[in-house]
């Protein structure tokens, strides 16, 4: 077995085909198809089963992805040491993020970062829940991982590092109906038409706690994506509850902004993997330790 071999079983896995991952490969897929099929004879096991003209992972398969993630990881983290002998030039570090910490504090830890290492490359992934993000970063899929959760993640595996908490604002084009108060009562809502992510999030747990205590609330609009409730919010369509790291944005797009009372927070952390990172995650990891976050609390203060 060797890394070349792990590599091309890796990049079937992430690419869904032998198809695809030999054009992210640039090989043939003949010579990929070889290449896998001598992985199988030295360990003796199938790692896909064949049907038609596609594969599917056999469990031997499944069970390999975690141990070759780890590998290929360990490998580009023995490179990027040596690399590191002449200072963190170059790199990549791979984080996942979930949405409102993918704004913030993902784009200033980004900015004071690449500041520092010009040369390094920050690559996000997207995530929707922090249970995926923590499985991401354990599985070696990511070295890094930015959590919003409504209390501290706990999760073996991962080491966890507190940034922020960000207050929950609700969001408004000037025709919808937009409250008057700053803060808002939650009473004040009453009868407000609403942009809600589905059940399950925290920013939907605030909208049902709402509707629990008998606000008259509707919900005209269930918006998976997060990038999508902003400009439903300047339609017009309705009013929306999302972090506050949403809150520069919306007002720079022309929606207002005020904040809840009583008030309920998002929790944000860096998660990183127990084992050895890379430099290049390493020197993120620093830049993390030293963010002081300006929150929407004190930018309308």
């Amino acid at each position: 077995m060797d890394a070349r071999q792990l590599e091309y079983f890796m990049a079937i896995v992430d690419n869904d085909g032998f198809g695809r991952a030999a054009q992210k490969l640039h090989i043939a897929q003949p010579s990929l198809s070889q290449a896998v099929a001598g992985l199988e004879r030295e360990l003796g096991v199938r790692l896909f089963h064949r049907i038609g003209r596609g594969a599917v992972l056999s469990d031997a398969g499944k069970e390999l992805i975690g141990p070759a993630r780890q590998v290929l990881r360990d490998l580009r983290t023995a490179r990027a040491t040596m690399d590191s002998l002449k200072g963190v030039q170059r790199g990549r570090v791979e984080l996942v993020t979930m949405p409102s910490p993918g704004i913030e504090p993902l784009s200033t830890l980004t900015r004071l970062f690449t500041q520092q290492h010009p040369g390094v490359i920050v690559a996000a992934d997207a995530a929707f829940t922090p249970e995926e993000v923590v499985q991401k970063v354990r599985d070696g899929a990511c070295e890094l991982g930015l959590v919003g959760a409504p209390g501290s993640v706990l999760a073996p595996g991962v080491d966890v590092l507190p940034l922020e908490s960000q207050n929950f604002v609700v969001v408004g084009a000037d025709d919808a109906g937009f409250p008057d108060e700053d803060p808002v009562p939650r009473a004040a809502l009453a009868g407000a038409r609403l942009i809600a992510s589905p059940p399950g999030s925290q920013m939907r747990r605030i909208v049902d706690e709402m509707l629990a205590s008998g606000e008259d609330l509707e919900i005209v609009a269930e918006v998976a994506h997060r990038t999508s409730i902003l400009p439903l919010v300047l339609q017009g369509v309705g009013l929306a509850v999302l972090p506050s790291a949403w809150a520069p944005l919306a007002s720079r797009a022309g929606a207002r902004v005020a904040r809840i009372d009583p008030p309920s927070q998002l929790h944000v952390s860096l998660i990183s993997r127990s084992a050895p990172l890379t430099p290049a995650a390493q020197a993120f990891l620093t830049v993390a330790r030293s963010h002081t976050p300006v929150g929407y609390l004190e930018q309308t203060t």
